[in-house]
Order: structure tokens, then C-alpha cells, then sequence
């Protein structure tokens, strides 16, 4: 047997290109396997052993202002094992390198459980400095992602307004905590414009007046994984003792804003992890393939021989088998290599936005033994037809030449064209008619290059049109403050006093609960002022929407929840002020790209609450050139609790986002190229070792070699021109596939590709398969006419 080793050895060493193009296009699918499902692994046991380690609180809730002598009724609940109670308020911060206030969210501290080593629920991890003791002196930590945006230090002193008293605050450390894995306010990542502050709970106290009070509440079960039934009783009870405090309702873990961020990066990562792998390895069969079927086609003399010396058939397949798990097997390796590099540097990425106490980079042992099992398992299948036909040759007949194939007339000779056709191209077309399979397979795996390449790029597509959207058409206005308290309408006057200020138009948010039947979902009421023109409603479909005079406007993804049409009447409970409640007709559905929500003339909206006329923010208009003057306004505003600058907000999205998705985009644009080019290559070369022979005799006949390789690549480029529109409809449909398995119930972004994006695939894949042809037709020029011609056929 020693010589079918010698043989296999002999093999790889002479198809050295086409192992190399096939292993990589294994490697890219099992990299992309494993680093990505190892991301995902890390990124998981990092969640659990932070949330674990430091008592993440099982539900959550917000109120107003509740009594402290609710907390032995709330630890009462059935289910609840232990109950934190706070403090918490935003409030404006200066800081010395930052012209707009930055909002900061302050959060009381138990400082002698922070002596004690005991913080209770959600408890921090000092990261650098010490923790703040009680005295006279304002001390406080912040979180870390905060600290490194704004490059703030223990021992930095900056000023904030509290309750309206102009405060003096010692930062001493920075923190990390549970509950802020991913800080930000609404949503978005902005770590340089809002920042979390511990400070002393009862210090925090005196300033906001909560003596006595709390306002947020922290619960942690008995069961870690009650079931769903005990869970809706547990948070039922609290609803129901909290109710009269002004309460959006208990948030599961899973619903509050961090955790639900990083849930839903984690579940993206596994799609991305499931679906794109997939592709490469199905590509990797198809090439195998055809690979090994042309390598049993151009050695039946040499199997016939080896069946005649009395090798069993069982050993012969499984020498081209052996050729094949050898092929795939350096491709593993090189992608368990491969995946090393993407992991950290995608894990990197990740570890920029979220922030926990230990995020380590490891692959699993299962995640090897899977990539071992599904690559092995592709190469065998990929080549069983092969070695099929391996086994049931005769060597009687392997001695033969194999039958030529059956002429087949194509649609052009079929409808009499063919004399109106060059003789070249007219080849082409029979030599795509002859082998439609693999011609099939060749415009299937170069369109799938460029569906890959759309989908990896379609995201900078799709941050753009939400920029786009969300800054500059639904707010239109350059600074939205948000007051402490809902004021009266007649602030707007006062805004449009503030130096700079060219337009102020005001607005009323509400946290309502809306109710259909059975089904109920929470959201925000947004009302809005007649003509309202700083802060619009913007169907993604139909454009801007004008607020009628009566009725509720709901987003798509809430009127879907609540299985609602226009035209029908839901109940609205509003969870805050006098709680009201009251039935309202939808007068439409539009399709907003972020949450759900509601929206409402404010006029209708200040009739339906029955407390009067109140409004909760501004978007204002104001001049670039007053800026200063006008933040220095707002600074010394008591009412307002914190400011969004649009500038700011849209360069810190921007840049976060447009460097994340740019390293993802890179990555599959490098995993495009290697995929067309393993296909391509692999499709000239077999098409070259078939035809070697019929162009060696037309070289010998007086054909140039540029004639040659026209014959050779021509019907490469017709299935290469071909693929491209069908890998342009594949990208949007592949987009359209990843964004339904990654979309939220918080999330109705549609697939927007523009059209440069389809271009720039294009002509990525174009040049890939440009540098193939370059390669194979170097190899046609260096063609041993006399050696080829010596071949039996």
C-alpha cells in the first residue's frame, strides 16, 4: 500500500494550486465557525460569571417617589429572595473639555455596605482608584467606558447641577457595573456624553429631597429560572404595590436596556456564526467535487492498472478519499489558525463597548471537535460521487477512453443563428451547453461571492440611511433638553429667549401601556405641537406624517405586537401622573426605524391625561455662531436635566458604529475575494486539465495563444458576467434574509443597499476573477505541445 501513499504524496504536490484555493475557501468557512461561535462563547461566560459574580438583580423597576416602608411588603412578594431600593436622578455635568453639558446619571451608594464589602444587588467592580467615604466632601466613581471617552482620572474635580444647587464632585475611581455592561441613556452608544456616577446614598438623598424615599427598585428572585407563570404572578404583585407611585411596570433582566443590547449582539453573532460558514463550506463541496471528479476522470488507465495488480476497489477509494480529507484537513488547520486572529480582533471590538470584569478570548473544545465533523464530513460528501464512479470501473473498460459526449445542439444552433456567430464565441456556447451543471455550479458559486460581499457592506448602507433618518429627518432641531418635571407650555417662550435660540418647539413624552384584548404592550406616547416641524414623525415608506387633530399614530413593530389596524380602538394606560386610562381610535400605522412607539397631537395628548397642559422636552433651532453663549445659558437652567446635542450624538454614532461595521465589512470582502477566487481558479484549471489537448492541437493548427485562452476563458467570463446580476439580487436577498433572523421586537430596519455598494462588489469580484484567468492563462502559455499531444484520450 505504500505506493498509493507515494501516489497521494505525488497528487497534492501536482494540483499544489487548486489544494491551496480549495483549502482556503475551507478555511474561510471554518475560521468563520469557529472565531465567530467563540466570540459569542466569550462574550456569554463573561455576561454570566460578571452578572453571577456581582449579584445582577433578577427585575427592575422605576417609580416616581415611593415610601421606604414599602420595603417590607415588596421583600414579602412571593418569589423575591432579596430587594435593593435607590436612589437615582440625571442632572447636567461640566466638564473642562466640553463646550455642551454632558448628562450625567448619579446613583445613590451605600457607603457602609461599601466598608462592609457587602454593596447588596448590582454590585461594582473598582477598577482603578478607591471608593468614596463619607464626609464633607462630594466624593464619587464613575463608570470606566465614561472615564477613558472623557480621559478623567481620580483626583479630577468637576461641577454639576443637582436639584438646582451647583455641586462640586471628587471623582476618586472608576467602576464598572452590571447593570451599565453597555451605558447609554437611549439606546445609543454615546459614552462621551452620558456618564453614570456613584455618590454617597444619603448625601444623594438630601440634594434630591428623598429622604425617606425611593425611586428605583432592584429584586432578586429565589428561583433562578422560574417558570413563566410564577415569574407574571411575582411581577403582577409589585406592579400592583408600586402602581400608585408613577411606574412604568417590572423589567425582567432581559428587558432592561444593557442587557438586552448585549442579548441581542450575542443572538446576531450566532446567525452570522451559523449562516455565513455555511455558504463557504457548502462552496468547498462543489469545488471538491468537481476537482476529484476530473482528477478519476484523467487517471482510468492508472486505476484500471492498479485493479488488475489486485488492489481492492475499498482501497483504492479510499486513496482518493485520503486526497480529499487531506485537502479539507489543511484547511481546517489553517482556519482553526485563522480564526485566532478574528476572534481577538472582533472579541476587541466588543470589549470597546461592553465592560466586564473579565473578557477572555478561548475556543472550546466542542467548537474544534464541530469544525473537525462538519468539514470532514463536507470533503467526503463533496467527493463520494467520485469515488463512486471509482468503484464500479472495470479495468477493462478504465483501459478504454471514455466515451465522448453527446452532441447537443445549444438555443443558438437550435434557432438556425449559428452561421451569424464567430467560431469562438460559438465554442464557448457548446462548451457551456455540453457541462450545464457545472457551468450551473461556477455562476452559483461567483454570484454567491458577490452576494457576500453586498451583505458585509450593505451595514455601512444601512448606518448611513439611519443617520440620515433619525438626525436629519425626524430630528431636525440641533439640541433637545429634557426637564426635570413637566412644565408649562409657556417655557417655549422662555427657550426662545436663551441666546442663540432661532426656534423652540416643545413637546410631552409619556410611558403609557396600550391594550388590545388579551394583548398589551408598553411604549412611548410622544405628543406633538400642530406644524411641528424641529421633531417630525417619518414613515420610512411614505415620508414625513402630519399629526391629526384626534387619534393615536402607532409604529408598525407596536401595532403588529398588538395585532391592531387603523381604523380600530385600543385602551391606553398611562403608567405615570394620575395614571388615567382611556380608550383612543388608531388613525394610522407607520414604520419607524427605532422602538415602539405612539404619537399624538399634544393638544389631544394634555386632554387625554386630564392633568392640564404640561410638556417634558424642547428641540430647539440655534445658531452655530452663539453656540457658546447659548450652552453657557443652559448650564445655569435648573429645570433642565439633561441636553442631547445633536453634532456630538450624530460624530459619536458615526464613529462607533462606521469603525465596527467597517472591520466586519473588511472581513467579508477578504472572504468574498478568496471564495471567487477558489472558484474561478478551480473552474479554469479543471476546464484547462479537460481541454489541454483540443488547444494544444489548435496551437499545433496555427492558433495564437491569446486565440487559445479565449477559448479556454471565454466561457468563464460569459459565467462570470452572468453571476453578476444574479449575485446583485442574492446580496439584497441574503441582507434581507440576515437582517429577519437578527431583527428585534425594538428594531424595524429595512435593507437599504445603495448603489455604489453593488458596484464596488462587482468589480471586486470582477477582479478576482481577472487575477484567476491571469494565473490559468499563464499556465495555457507554458503549454508542452508536444508532451500534451502525447497523451492517450
Amino acid at each position: 500500500m505504500r505506493a498509493l501513499n507515494t501516489k497521494l504524496w505525488r497528487d497534492l504536490r501536482r494540483l499544489w494550486p487548486q489544494v491551496l484555493t480549495i483549502a482556503l475557501v475551507v478555511a474561510i468557512g471554518v475560521a468563520g465557525f469557529v472565531g465567530m461561535f467563540s466570540v459569542h462563547a466569550s462574550l456569554q461566560n463573561a455576561r454570566d460569571n460578571f452578572y453571577r459574580d456581582n449579584r445582577m438583580a433578577d427585575l427592575f423597576i422605576r417609580v416616581q417617589r415611593a415610601p421606604l416602608q414599602l420595603q417590607a411588603r415588596l421583600q414579602a412578594v412571593p418569589g423575591v429572595a432579596d430587594i435593593q431600593l435607590n436612589v437615582v436622578h440625571d442632572a447636567q455635568l461640566a466638564l473642562p473639555d466640553a463646550q455642551a453639558p454632558v448628562t450625567a446619571r448619579f446613583v445613590g451608594l451605600d457607603l457602609a455596605r461599601v466598608q462592609a464589602q457587602s454593596q447588596g444587588l448590582n454590585t461594582l467592580s473598582l477598577r482603578s482608584g478607591r471608593w468614596p467615604e463619607p464626609g464633607r466632601m462630594l466624593e464619587a466613581v464613575v463608570n470606566e467606558r465614561f472615564a477613558q471617552a472623557r480621559q478623567l482620572q481620580p483626583g479630577d474635580r468637576l461641577q454639576t447641577l443637582l436639584n438646582g444647587q451647583l455641586q462640586t464632585i471628587h471623582l476618586v475611581g472608576t467602576v464598572i457595573s452590571p447593570e451599565y455592561v453597555f451605558a447609554s441613556r437611549g439606546g445609543a452608544p454615546d459614552d462621551k456624553s452620558f456618564g453614570v456616577w456613584w455618590i454617597d446614598h444619603q448625601r444623594m438623598a438630601q440634594l434630591f429631597d428623598m429622604q425617606g424615599a425611593f425611586n428605583q427598585a432592584f429584586f432578586r428572585l429565589h428561583e433562578r429560572a422560574p417558570s413563566p407563570a410564577t415569574l407574571a404572578q411575582t411581577m403582577a404583585h409589585i406592579d400592583a404595590l408600586l402602581a400608585p407611585y408613577g411606574t412604568r411596570g417590572t423589567v425582567r433582566q432581559d428587558q432592561q436596556i444593557s442587557a438586552r443590547i448585549v442579548n441581542n449582539e450575542l443572538s446576531q453573532m450566532q446567525v452570522m456564526g451559523t449562516v455565513l460558514p455555511a455558504i463557504f463550506l457548502a462552496v468547498s463541496v462543489f469545488i471538491l467535487n468537481g476537482v476529484m471528479g476530473r482528477q478519476v476522470a484523467t487517471q482510468r488507465h492508472p486505476i484500471a492498472a492498479l485493479k488488475a495488480l489486485g488492489y481492492p476497489d475499498r482501497r483504492i477509494a479510499w486513496h482518493y478519499m485520503g486526497l480529499a480529507l487531506s485537502i479539507a484537513g489543511l484547511g481546517l488547520l489553517v482556519g482553526l489558525a485563522l480564526s485566532q486572529w478574528i476572534g481577538r480582533a472582533m472579541l476587541g471590538l466588543y470589549g470597546e463597548s461592553f465592560r466586564f470584569a473579565h473578557l477572555d478570548y478561548a475556543t472550546t473544545p466542542w467548537l474544534v471537535m464541530a469544525s473537525v465533523l462538519l468539514v470532514m464530513t463536507a470533503a467526503a460528501a463533496g467527493t463520494w460521487r467520485a469515488i463512486d464512479a471509482v468503484m464500479r470501473l472495470r479495468p477493462a473498460v478504465a483501459m478504454q477512453a471514455p466515451l465522448p459526449a453527446q452532441p447537443r445542439h445549444n438555443l443558438i444552433e437550435g434557432m438556425g443563428l449559428g452561421r451569424h456567430v464567430r467560431t469562438a464565441s460559438l465554442m464557448a456556447v457548446r462548451q457551456i451547453s455540453h457541462n450545464p451543471w457545472r457551468a450551473l455550479f461556477t455562476v452559483t458559486g461567483i454570484a454567491l461571492a458577490v452576494a457576500l460581499q453586498i451583505s458585509g457592506a450593505f451595514w455601512l448602507d444601512a448606518v448611513a440611511h439611519i443617520m440620515d433618518v433619525q438626525y436629519r429627518q425626524v430630528q431636525r432641531g440641533d439640541v433637545v433638553v429634557y426637564f426635570q418635571h413637566e412644565l408649562n407650555p409657556s417655557v417655549q417662550q422662555d427657550l426662545q429667549r436663551l441666546p442663540g435660540v432661532l426656534h423652540a418647539e416643545t413637546q410631552r413624552a409619556a410611558s403609557v401601556r396600550l391594550h388590545k384584548g388579551s394583548q398589551n404592550d408598553e411604549g412611548m406616547l410622544l405628543g406633538l405641537a400642530p406644524g411641528a416641524r424641529l421633531t417630525r414623525v417619518i414613515d420610512t415608506e411614505q415620508g414625513p406624517v402630519s399629526m391629526p387633530p384626534q387619534g393615536l399614530v402607532l409604529s408598525a413593530l407596536l401595532a403588529q405586537t398588538l395585532g391592531v389596524h387603523a381604523g380600530e380602538r385600543i385602551e391606553v394606560e398611562f403608567l405615570t401622573g394620575r395614571q388615567e386610562r382611556a380608550t383612543v381610535e388608531v388613525v394610522g400605522i407607520v414604520r419607524t426605524l427605532i422602538g415602539k412607539q405612539a404619537f399624538m397631537d399634544l393638544h389631544a395628548l394634555h386632554r387625554l391625561t386630564r392633568e392640564g397642559a404640561g410638556v417634558s422636552e424642547a428641540s430647539l433651532q440655534v445658531d452655530p455662531m452663539a453656540m457658546p453663549a447659548f450652552w453657557q445659558a443652559v448650564r445655569g437652567a435648573p429645570v433642565i436635566v439633561a441636553v442631547l446635542d445633536k453634532a456630538s450624538s450624530l460624530a459619536g454614532f458615526q464613529e462607533t458604529t462606521s469603525r465596527n461595521m467597517g472591520v466586519f465589512s473588511t472581513i467579508l470582502t477578504l472572504f468574498a475575494v478568496a471564495m471567487a477566487v477558489g472558484i474561478v481558479y478551480n473552474a479554469a484549471r479543471i476546464s484547462l486539465s479537460e481541454r489541454a489537448w483540443e488547444l494544444a492541437s489548435l496551437r499545433v493548427l496555427g492558433m495564437t495563444r491569446a486565440e487559445v485562452s479565449v477559448l479556454l476563458l471565454g466561457p468563464l467570463a460569459a459565467e462570470l458576467l452572468l453571476a453578476l446580476p444574479l449575485g446583485a439580487a442574492g446580496g439584497w436577498a441574503l441582507a434581507s434574509w440576515l437582517m429577519q433572523l437578527m431583527s428585534s421586537d425594538n428594531i424595524d430596519f429595512p435593507v437599504v443597499i445603495a448603489p455604489p455598494t453593488y458596484g464596488w462588489a462587482a468589480l471586486i469580484v470582477l477582479a478576482a476573477g481577472l487575477l484567476s484567468a491571469l494565473l490559468v492563462r499563464r499556465q495555457v502559455d507554458q503549454l508542452d505541445l508536444v508532451a500534451v499531444l502525447k497523451v492517450r484520450e
